[in-house]
Formats: structure tokens, sequence, C-alpha cells
């Protein structure tokens, strides 16, 4: 194997992985052989003629034959940014998605008007992304996260320790709220970005998430609203009274789930549209009632 210069490496990769059907197959080029050579963007621009060693090379062939198959860029790297932040990701988690960032904004907009050490529950938290994102930016917050995957939880847990809030958060194996016991209001906020794909919709989904995210953080039902129908009922007991509910829906839930809402528990605030101009987030406040 002749040595080539991170140019010519990054030129033939971007081949490969159009061919492999990747979108900006470039950019994702740049960012596999960033992941190699532990070097960041800036280097690769400024030293394009240096030459990548022949391990190197060869190690990130391998993981530019990934990519064309279909696997996430994420979790080649093992990595994904998200509200400002650097997340471990494993392929026992859904990876962070810039929409969910607005789930992170709306939060924190709704505990920094409420009380002084708002106690917030993600449920389906996975790479604990949205719970250590809020603990990050609130710090008199603590938090509970809840995930049905030991796997997912055990990269909560370091996400907690790489952001500096793990004393601040717990985390709990469980299906949704049913760990906590019967029923007492405790929280000032539920958060969840739960599985909401319709299975009749699965097949249509990108092959990177199709084939690679865990179909328990994806799909939820026949018609996806499954664990969103859950959480509704469910959030009532553990929610103090004017307390607030969020949770990300799929792009044509809004209507569905503004059915769903039981309005004596509930007032129904608004559901916050994404970067897209889709209804993304439904918010509530439990009734004082």
């Amino acid at each position: 194997m002749m040595s080539v210069s991170i140019a010519e490496a990054i030129r033939e990769a971007a081949q490969i992985l159009r061919q492999g059907g990747v979108p900006d197959a470039r950019r994702e080029a740049g960012s596999l052989l960033e992941h190699v050579i532990e070097r960041d963007r800036t280097f690769i621009i400024t030293h394009a003629e240096d030459l990548i060693t022949r391990e190197k090379q060869q190690s990130f062939r391998e993981c530019v034959a990934r990519r064309a198959e279909g696997e996430p860029l994420q979790y080649i790297t093992g990595r994904q940014a998200f509200f400002g932040l650097d997340f471990e990701v494993t392929k026992d988690v859904l990876i962070p998605r810039p929409e969910t960032e607005l789930l992170v904004e709306t939060a924190l907009t709704l505990v920094d008007k409420g009380t002084a050490a708002p106690y917030i529950c993600d449920v389906g938290t996975g790479s604990g992304c949205i719970a250590v994102a809020l603990l990050h930016e609130n710090q008199r917050a603590t938090a509970v996260g809840i995930d049905l995957s030991i796997e997912g939880i055990q990269v909560a847990r370091r996400n907690a320790v790489r952001h500096s809030v793990a004393a601040r958060v717990s985390f709990l194996v469980a299906d949704c709220l049913s760990a906590l016991g019967r029923g007492k209001p405790m929280f000032d906020l539920v958060v969840s970005n739960p599985p909401y794909v319709a299975a009749s919709a699965l097949d249509g989904l990108q092959r990177e998430v199709r084939d690679h995210e865990p179909r328990l953080a994806l799909t939820a039902g026949v018609d996806g609203l499954t664990i969103i129908r859950r959480l509704l009922l469910e959030s009532e007991a553990f929610v103090k009274a004017g307390g607030h509910l969020l949770i990300e829906i799929g792009f044509d839930q809004g209507q569905a789930v503004e059915r769903l809402i039981d309005r004596t528990s509930w007032k129904f605030l608004d559901i916050h549209q994404d970067l897209q101009g889709i209804p993304r987030i439904v918010a509530l406040q439990k009734t004082t009632s």
C-alpha cells in the first residue's frame, strides 16, 4: 500500500461514499479522516499534502467502507454534538437530532420561569443528551433519566460524567414511569423524546436510521403513539401542580396527540415548531385542580 496524502485520501474516500449513495460525501470523508488521525478540520485543510501512515490509511479505508454500507457516521466515530456539547453515542442509543434541541430550549424557558431548583424526569433518556444538556445549562436543576435499555443507561452515565453533571442526575432502567412506584407529584418537569415512528413508516426511513439505530428507540405501535399515550396518562401522577410535560412528536402527529390530552389534568400550551416549521414539541402544564 502506497502512502497517500490527506487530500488524496479524502478524494478517494469521497468517490467511494458517493458510489455508496452517501450525501455530502466529501464532508463525511473529511469527518471520518478527522476521527482516524485525531485532528480537526482546520488541520486537514492546512496540511492537505501531509502523508498518512499506512496504518491510519488502512483504518480510514475500513471506516469509509462501513459508512458506504450505510452505517451512520456517528456510530463509526462514537460522537455527536448536541446543544453545544460533545456526546458519546453507540449503536445502543438513538443519535441526538438537531430538532430535539428545541425540546431542551423549551424546557429551559419553562424551568427558568419556575422553581429555583427544578427536578426533571427524562423518559427514554438514551444517550442522556436531554437530561445532561438541561443540567449543564441550569446549575440548580437535578434530574432522573429513565430508559428500558441497560446499555443505553451506561452510555448516559458516561455522558453525565463527561459533562460534570453526574452528581445531579440518577439513572433508572425502567419502562416509562413504572419504576417510580405509586404516583406522587415530585417533578417540576417531565421531558421525553419517545419512540414515535409508526410501524408502517419504518421501511420508508433512511437506511442509516432503519438498519442501524435501535428499533426500541424508534417505533412504538402501529400508529407510533403507544408511548406518547402512556406518557400522557402516567405523567399526570408525578408532575406537580403547575409543572410541565414536554413531548417530542412526529411531523404528522400534532392533531392526533392533541386529541389524546386529558384537559381536566393538563392545560394545552402549544405545539412548538422546529426550524423547518414542523410541529415538534407538545407543551402541557399540569392543572392545579
